[in-house]
């Protein structure tokens, strides 16, 4: 009987392995699926914004007297101000107005005896502020935004001759240009952008083409023409 159990025993040991053999692999215990992160929504520019820019302005005056003399020159200088506007955003294309208002210290003179007589000094203007009404059209690269705009422009134009107070005032013409814009941050935006203003002609009356109370001869009323080519950078908050 010993021997028996001896025998089973040993025979159970050796057909161990084999049973193991026969078994399915042990099932891995199910992972955690991966936390889901949504992709970010894409910026979207609509809304209503505010801000400030800063750069400078040139271009070119005409004089035409009375004799029909006709004398030009160059006129530059730097401009800062706030603007206003909004957006509507359609696909990839942006449509918006936007207002602003700028001072600038835009000026430029002849040399004597240029324009004027001798006596008097060369002739001169300047312009103090400008302001724009525009509307924009553009395309979104996403956060990028490139745009044509065009519409109403304001300035003063002061012309005047030598040393004599400036005389003109606010006259209305057009501005155009194009820029590009790029949010860098949710809700705050740059920009750099150019324009083109032209303006109505103004005139340089007695009070400022001419000596004490006498118009100086063939000079007032002078017609005067600005026009400004305008490069500025700004920064915008998006509600």
């Amino acid at each position: 009987m010993q021997r028996i159990l001896i025998v089973g025993a040993l025979a159970l040991a050796t057909a161990a392995p084999a049973f193991a053999a026969d078994l399915p692999p042990p099932v891995a215990p199910p992972r955690a699926p991966a936390a889901f992160i949504p992709a970010p929504p894409p910026f979207s520019w609509t809304g209503f914004y505010v801000g400030l820019n800063a750069g400078g302005g040139f271009g070119t005056s005409s004089w035409t007297t009375p004799a029909g003399a006709v004398s030009s020159f160059s006129t530059n200088g730097g401009l800062a101000g706030g603007q206003i506007g909004g957006n509507y955003q359609i696909g990839q294309f942006v449509v918006g107005a936007e207002g602003d208002i700028d001072w600038q210290n835009v000026r430029g003179a002849t040399a004597a005896g240029i324009c004027a007589p001798a006596a008097i000094g060369g002739c001169a203007i300047a312009s103090t502020w400008i302001a724009t009404l525009r509307g924009r059209a553009g395309f979104a690269a996403d956060r990028a935004l490139f745009y044509v705009t065009g519409g109403g422009a304001f300035t003063n134009v002061k012309p005047s001759t030598g040393a004599l107070p400036y005389g003109g005032g606010t006259e209305a013409g057009w501005t155009a240009g194009g820029g590009v814009e790029y949010a860098f941050l949710d809700n705050w935006t740059a920009k750099v952008e150019y324009l083109y203003a032209s303006f109505q002609n103004a005139t340089c009356n007695s009070a400022s083409c001419s000596v004490g109370n006498a118009v100086v001869p063939g000079l007032a009323p002078a017609t005067v023409s600005f026009h400004e080519n305008i490069v500025r950078a700004g920064v915008n908050y998006k509600f």
